[in-house]
């Protein structure tokens, strides 16, 4: 068994595509050596609607992936051969795991309470469903919607920053630890999501918890979108 953090960011800053290229090696190797310490075996960078081919780290496996942002919220897509560049909101959900699926990839609907509309779409075939790493508060809720949907629950972190790796990973049953083997596994439902609740992580979320609140960008778990923001296609009614 492996533990893989399936949703990690290379750098802290979104647009800036030029800077971001210089940034990125040594982003991936900082995640790599946090992943390292953390005990994790591999880590998958999933930058926002692009993927950057990195050096084989020596730290430990680094997965290829993609988060891209459809017209209902994110999907990550990791695999051997994830789509290099996505036009943000240009993919409906169904087009983007079929450019997924095209790929040998596996189409993960991404924290499906933040920012998110995906979960509500029922004939799309995802391959899994994240317990994300930024807020765990709703995974209860995540765990309903996976047993619904009957499908596997993995874990990520989300991290924008090289020290939040490993808050949130998956335990991946496989003999070996390849871009492959990571997606066989999500498919035959041979991964678990696991939850850091070390003291770092548990103050960290707090402070992130903070933080929302006073920015009064977080909804309370009672309601029907826990989580950071509107989700898309609810701009108008939220601001009436």
């Amino acid at each position: 068994m492996y533990a893989v953090d399936l949703h990690a960011h290379t750098r802290f800053f979104h647009g800036r595509r030029s800077l971001g290229d210089r940034y990125d090696p040594l982003g991936v190797r900082l995640l790599a050596e946090v992943a390292r310490r953390r005990g994790l075996d591999g880590v998958a960078t999933t930058n926002h609607d692009y993927y950057t081919a990195f050096d084989p780290s020596p730290a430990v496996v680094t997965l290829p992936g993609i988060e891209i942002t459809t017209d209902c919220g994110h999907i990550l897509v990791v695999g051997s051969d994830p789509p290099r560049g996505t036009k943000p909101g240009a993919l409906s959900p169904a087009e983007a795991v079929a450019l997924a699926h095209d790929r040998d990839c596996a189409a993960i609907v991404a924290h499906p309470f933040r920012n998110s509309t995906v979960r509500e779409l029922e004939d799309i075939p995802f391959d899994a469903i994240e317990v994300n790493g930024k807020h765990p508060r709703s995974q209860p809720l995540v765990e309903q919607l996976a047993d619904e949907r009957d499908l596997p629950l993995v874990g990520g972190s989300d991290a924008h920053y090289p020290f939040e790796v490993g808050r949130a990973y998956t335990v991946v049953e496989a003999d070996r630890l390849t871009p492959a083997s990571v997606v066989d596994a999500i498919r035959e439902g041979h991964v678990s999501a696991r939850v850091s609740q070390s003291g770092f992580d548990r103050l960290l979320r707090r402070g992130y918890r903070a933080i929302h609140e006073h920015k009064h960008v977080i909804d309370a778990i009672d309601r029907s979108t826990p989580g950071v923001g509107t989700p898309p296609g609810e701009e108008e009614t939220a601001d009436r």
